[in-house]
């Protein structure tokens, strides 16, 4: 009779604690919005969408064979690279800088320089040594000799533009210390098969990502061209920087590709070309 009696105090207990929350809650009248936070892409960890319309190893062989064709046709075309760093945070400010792209015959790439950088940046500061960081950053072409070093998750399907597409969550099996891997995700188109979208970082067994440089997520577009391959022209990464007693500062990279043509090496110039910088090492 003990124990049904506690038990019944306890309930009542319970109703009236509940009672008198809901009429504070009414007395303070509507809560107040949370405040804002900043937008960061996450990745889920573990996704359950279900198996693809067709199976995903006929997905990665097809999307690896079309990384292979792509890969060395980027290398026959020469274009103009724009690269842009702005301080989204104020006082803000740019810094600007553009070239071209090339293969020579000795098949290494080259960026000549079109001009000098320019450079309104209040906070930061970005130089010529770190414009050719920028251009030297990997550009990841997921071969048919590179998808055995990773494992891939389907994380279900997506829509970017007009193209639907199979999102794949990637995961190199080892890491290493002289070589850095892409982990992140990648948008396969379903009609071509081929990669079209990626976003994520490089690693290594050594921390950090291998520069100098502040951003570590990247997110690159890709596009069509001779109705064939599908070739990187877009890429953009956002970080906040941290200082003592002072807001976190906003800084975004943009890296453009335009004016795509077939390589012409014998093509002069008074400019001397800069060596792109092999993959960052650790």
């Amino acid at each position: 009779m003990i124990r049904r009696s506690l038990l019944i105090s306890t309930m009542f207990a319970a109703l009236i604690l509940a009672a008198t929350l809901r009429a504070q809650a009414q007395d303070q009248g509507p809560m107040a919005p949370p405040p804002p936070r900043y937008d960061v892409k996450r990745l889920s960890s573990i996704p359950h969408p279900g198996p693809p319309p067709i199976p995903e190893q006929e997905i990665i062989q097809k999307f690896a064979a079309a990384e292979d064709l792509a890969k060395k046709v980027y290398a026959d075309y020469t274009f103009t690279q724009a690269i842009r760093v702005e301080e989204l945070s104020t006082p803000g400010g740019k810094f600007l800088a553009s070239g071209t792209m090339f293969t020579k015959p000795d098949g290494n790439r080259y960026w000549r320089p079109l001009q000098q950088p320019e450079s309104t940046l209040k906070v930061t500061s970005f130089r010529v040594e770190d414009v050719h960081t920028i251009i030297g950053l990997p550009i990841f072409f997921l071969t048919s000799e590179e998808i055995g070093n990773y494992t891939f998750l389907y994380a279900g399907q997506d829509k970017l533009d007009d193209l639907n597409t199979y999102v794949f969550q990637v995961k190199p099996k080892l890491l290493s210390r002289t070589k850095r891997y892409f982990e992140g995700a990648i948008w396969v188109d379903d009609h071509d098969l081929a990669i079209v979208k990626t976003y994520g970082k490089f690693v290594g067994e050594i921390s950090g990502n291998g520069t100098t440089l502040p951003f570590t997520m990247f997110e690159t577009y890709r596009e069509n061209f001779q109705q064939k391959y599908w070739l990187p022209t877009y890429t953009n990464s956002d970080e906040f920087i941290n200082k003592p007693d002072e807001d976190p500062i906003h800084l975004r990279l943009v890296v453009h590709s335009t004016d795509f043509k077939i390589t012409d090496s014998a093509s002069p110039s008074a400019t001397p070309p800069v060596p792109v910088p092999a993959q960052p090492q650790n």
